[in-house]
């Protein structure tokens, strides 16, 4: 079974960092591109980077390029997302997700979220 759970959520002050882990389990790597979104209330779900770890490419979506960094751990089946310079705005939930291809992609599995609070 295709699995995610995210973690490293919280309370940040803005202009703070936080760095979001996102452990897969039932596949690796080379199976998915490994996608992160974010959700802030009334509002869509937005992507925020996409990942084919078997090229080592990351996509970066225009809302948090060149505030994020994605890396990966292959041993530990972990995704980490590297949030600097956090804005009130960047508050929302946080999901990873495996998907069949970057771009268009369809989604397989998405994790739970885990909560980003941003304080001014």
């Amino acid at each position: 079974e295709v699995q995610l759970v995210e973690s490293g959520g919280g309370l940040v002050q803005s202009g703070g960092s936080l760095r979001l882990s996102c452990t897969a389990s039932g596949f690796t790597f080379d199976d998915y591109a490994i996608g992160w979104f974010r959700q802030a209330p009334g509002k869509e779900r937005e992507e925020v980077s996409c990942t084919v770890d078997s090229d080592g490419r990351t996509y970066y979506g225009d809302s948090m390029r060149g505030r994020v960094t994605v890396s990966s751990d292959s041993a530990k089946n972990t995704v980490y997302l590297q949030m600097n310079s956090l804005k009130p705005e960047d508050t929302a939930i946080y999901y990873c997700a495996a998907k069949l291809a970057c771009g268009f992609g369809a989604v397989r599995s998405w994790g739970r979220g885990t909560q980003v609070t941003v304080s001014s």
